[in-house]
């Protein structure tokens, strides 16, 4: 991460697991903070995030990709942002108390406990995170919301179609409410998937930002670097399965995009797709400071 010259990095720090399971997750980065203090630090507002920076550091922000941490108390929400949670899907895939998974068969849209829960992570200060919602799921929080939400990581469909990936009009509610979405370079949510070139991706990006808002767009690779097949059939699966699906690995990064190291090579591919260098640097951070500024403060 220092290598790539990262800023700060969203840490996904519970998939399947409950409250105590993330705790355990966060005891593990605490001990992290302390052995490798002189490379990262922990930051839960902008501010803190500055002061890593100014440090030599990279700041850690960690979110949650589905909210079973919160189970069916509305109370959690608020004990986890104490816990330094930043964001929260509604949903991962499948159904949660909140609202319906992008693979759901049916997606019967944002939960009377969802409204409960999007009340209080916009009182508290938590980004919502619509990544891996259903589509009327997603589109129900964007309206009901009395603040700005996010899809982390994700793509436009009509440049690739996959569950994962933004409909026009889901992308629209987010550009006229001002939330904001992380383009992902996660093979499965790029045209050609492994095989996609950077100037396929800049191409989308630009055509993007010119036809929606350009300070809506930022990055979300949805990289997971170094880990075993295992992590993601613990994504997938977790425990929810009797008899687990076959077991899937990760698919090979696009050759530009292997590691933390290649973030530096975005910015000459973007500006070559016809990118200013004040919409590059917006897309590669600036975007979202500005949006986590006022997202992170309590109203």
């Amino acid at each position: 991460m220092r290598a790539g010259r990262l800023s700060a990095v969203h840490v996904t720090v519970g998939y399947h697991e409950d409250f105590l399971g993330v705790v355990q997750n966060l005891q593990v980065w605490n001990r992290w903070f302390e052995e490798c203090g002189d490379v990262i630090a922990r930051a839960v507002t902008c501010d803190e995030i500055r002061a890593a920076n100014a440090a030599g550091k990279t700041a850690i922000l960690f979110g949650l990709q589905n909210p079973l941490a919160i189970g069916a108390d509305i109370g959690r929400v608020e004990i986890l942002a104490q816990l330094g949670i930043r964001f929260c899907q509604i949903t991962y895939n499948q159904q949660s108390l909140l609202g319906a998974g992008c693979f759901e068969p049916h997606d019967s849209g944002l939960t009377p406990f969802g409204r409960e829960v999007v009340n209080e992570m916009n009182r508290v200060g938590m980004v919502i995170d619509l990544s891996h919602a259903g589509h009327q799921t997603a589109m129900d929080v964007v309206a009901y919301s009395s603040r700005p939400v996010t899809v982390t990581h994700a793509n436009p469909d009509a440049w690739h179609p996959a569950p994962r990936n933004l409909h026009h009009d889901l992308l629209q509610a987010l550009a006229e409410r001002g939330g904001m979405v992380g383009f992902s370079l996660y093979p499965h949510h790029l045209r050609g998937g492994s095989d996609c070139s950077l100037a396929d991706f800049a191409e989308m990006a630009l055509e993007m930002m010119q036809s929606y808002r350009a300070g809506m767009f930022g990055i979300g690779s949805d990289l997971c670097q170094d880990q075993p097949d295992s992590v993601v059939n613990w994504m997938r699966n977790g425990h929810w399965r009797k008899h687990p699906a076959p077991p899937v690995a990760f698919p090979d990064c696009p050759s530009w995009f292997g590691d933390n190291r290649d973030f530096p090579g975005l910015a000459p591919g973007l500006e070559a797709a016809g990118m200013t260098g004040a919409e590059v640097a917006g897309l590669l951070g600036g975007n979202w400071m500005r949006f986590w500024q006022e997202a992170f403060v309590k109203p």
